[in-house]
């Protein structure tokens, strides 16, 4: 009986330690999707807080001698 509730322990414990890999691999991955994210949409909107004025600057200031 007791050999038998010793096995199952361990057959549990096998189980949950491939569950617990399975988890560390999908959690880095996530982590990685995310800051890929970040990066895909941060940078670019950092970007063109600084190219919109100055192409504005430079569409106005091409009108300038229109006017």
């Amino acid at each position: 009986m007791e050999q038998d509730i010793q096995t199952k322990f361990e057959e549990v414990d096998a189980k949950l330690n491939a569950i617990w890999k399975s988890v560390e691999k999908t959690r880095k991955y996530f982590l990685v999707i995310i800051w890929g994210s970040v990066l895909m949409v941060v940078l670019p909107a950092i970007g063109l807080l600084f190219a919109i004025p100055k192409f504005i600057n430079s569409y106005v200031g091409a009108l300038d001698g229109l006017l």
